[in-house]
């Protein structure tokens, strides 16, 4: 099969895709657009529908393409990636999930505001999960550039993967501005079952070649990496220096601490009726995402194994090609029609990956915009008390409108990020995200549950006090400049050594929110504490 053909299924399968999406949220769409639709889809998903959608919220194409990218290219190095992303679901399904639902509506800033003065608390959350989201937009929209630069190759690949991020970007913004909480969660779920299926597909095909021997395939994997056995060990990646081992120690962290702040899997806990609920949608999400991250090591060996690292290498410098190559060679190789045939495939699921990630990230930080900032702004919340119903109304109507118009907004600043970080490893671009989450979001939110002594100003201080550092510790960090991958490869003003920030910026989150609090001239609000308490226990009086 000629390179055209395989190009043309492609393009055919992604078309299906869209088509289908498309018709989902003009399905979803003509429901009526009240807040608690828009935003929490009516609360009506059942556990396993939510579990799926939880997947595939954070089934991304950072876990699809660069985890297994970067096995690809490191190997033992790159399983932190695996191991960091699915043991982050035990500190959400412990600390998090239940506690969540119970005490707030539809974001994080909810759970915040529950026992604190709301304007100066909503802004804080709101500002950070916004921050957080287009951070967690840019990585998808990496992705998406990647794989249809391979799929479609030439000369013509840089404007293509440029199309391609202003194409999804378009996608995102009518997903979310026309079908809201619930078309998003359909899209969530049959995504979900498409990237199982392939992944499956795809291990099978991997175990099979080697007859179910997992030994010689990591043997042959290390043969054909051009490191030798090397990488089967620590250090390739992050080995070399004392730098390098404390990126891996903060990388670790950040994965770990990340997801319980993550604005786009917070949001998802207000989508189901009861507390009871969440808590098994996350029991669903944990079995779908285990093992989905153990098939990503198989396949990443695989691509090591059996394309080769330097090949991978040379498609894509940061590995994020690595599974579609592994399909063509799985399906026969190069110019037979199986290799074209599965090689489109896996692009159509991934690309099918992106396309529903990028949809519930918009969704929540649109809803950060219109719930937090501008009902803040507009200084009557939809909690705020003694309103007549009518203005209730007309207030929940407003904020929807305006999270329709933020989509739009929040799509144009990822779009125009993401053509800067196209070399970029998707992957490492989520650890920042992660970063930033586990700095912000998560210590103002574990202070807020757990702390009765915890104020406003804490909170206000454990928000800014991670989210800042955090950002300005990428921006002076080679991410950005200094190195021929950096963001900006032409100048050099980085004095910040690791790539990731968050061994430094998660202490100084949880140290400002200590701070804040012990040197508060406004005590803790002991009956609102009591109060939160019982209902992030029990439920009771939960929306």
């Amino acid at each position: 099969m000629a390179a055209g053909d395989r190009h043309g299924l492609a393009i055919v399968l992604f078309t299906l895709f869209v088509s289908v999406t498309l018709a989902i949220t003009a399905w979803a769409g003509r429901r009526r657009s009240s807040s608690v639709e828009f935003f929490a889809g009516g609360r009506l998903f059942t556990p396993m529908e939510n579990g799926f959608a939880i997947a595939g919220d954070y089934m991304s194409a950072a876990s699809f393409l660069g985890i297994s990218g970067l096995i690809a290219l490191f190997g033992y190095d790159g399983l932190l990636y695996s191991v960091g992303f699915l043991v982050a679901w035990l500190v959400v399904l412990m600390l998090v999930a239940e506690l969540v639902r119970n005490c707030g509506r539809y974001t994080l800033a909810d759970v915040l505001a529950a026992r604190m003065r709301r304007r100066p608390v909503r802004i804080a959350a709101g500002t950070a999960s916004v921050t957080v989201s287009i951070l967690y937009l840019v990585a998808q929209m990496v992705g998406a550039g990647s794989l249809v630069g391979v799929l479609l190759g030439g000369s013509d690949s840089r404007t293509a993967r440029t199309w391609t991020v202003v194409g999804v970007g378009a996608l995102m913004m009518f997903y979310v501005a026309f079908g809201g909480m619930r078309a998003t969660t359909w899209i969530q779920i049959v995504k979900t079952v498409l990237l199982i299926g392939g992944t499956v597909a795809l291990t099978v095909l991997v175990l099979v070649r080697f007859h179910g021997d997992f030994g010689r395939l990591l043997h042959t994997a290390a043969a054909n990496s051009g490191h030798g056995e090397a990488f089967l060990g620590p250090g390739l990646k992050y080995g070399g220096s004392w730098t390098s081992r404390l990126d891996f120690i903060s990388l670790g962290l950040a994965l770990v601490l990340g997801t319980a702040g993550l604005p786009h899997i917070l949001s998802r806990f207000y989508t189901v009726p009861t507390a009871r609920s969440a808590r098994r949608s996350v029991v669903w999400a944990i079995g779908l995402i285990g093992v989905f991250y153990l098939m990503t090591i198989v396949l990443g060996f695989g691509a090591a194994a059996l394309v080769g690292s330097a090949k991978v290498h040379d498609s894509n410098a940061a590995g994020n090609t690595a599974v579609p190559l592994l399909a063509e060679v799985l399906g026969g190789g190069s110019g037979t029609t199986g290799g074209a045939v599965l090689f489109a495939v896996v692009g159509a699921v991934a690309f099918a990956t992106i396309l529903a990630v990028v949809a519930g990230i918009t969704l929540a930080s649109s809803a950060s915009v219109a719930h937090d900032l501008y009902a803040t702004w507009r200084r009557r919340g939809p909690d705020a008390p003694g309103g007549p119903a009518a203005a209730q109304g007309e207030m929940e109507q407003g904020e929807v409108r305006v999270a329709r118009f933020a989509a739009v907004g929040v799509g144009a600043v990822a779009i125009a990020l993401s053509l800067l970080a196209q070399d970029q490893n998707v992957a490492f671009l989520v650890g920042l995200a992660f970063a930033v989450a586990a700095s912000a979001n998560l210590p103002a939110l574990l202070y807020s549950l757990f702390w009765r002594r915890f104020t406003t100003r804490g909170a206000v201080w454990s928000v800014y006090g991670g989210l800042l550092p955090s950002l300005l510790l990428v921006a002076l960090s080679p991410v950005v400049s200094g190195r021929p991958d950096a963001l900006l490869p032409g100048v050099d003003f980085h004095v910040f050594p690791l790539e990731n920030p968050g061994l430094v910026s998660v202490p100084l989150g949880i140290l400002a929110g200590w701070l804040g609090t012990v040197t508060s001239r406004e005590p803790a609000d002991d009956a609102a504490y009591a109060e939160m308490e019982v209902r992030s226990l029990t439920g009771a009086g939960a929306a």
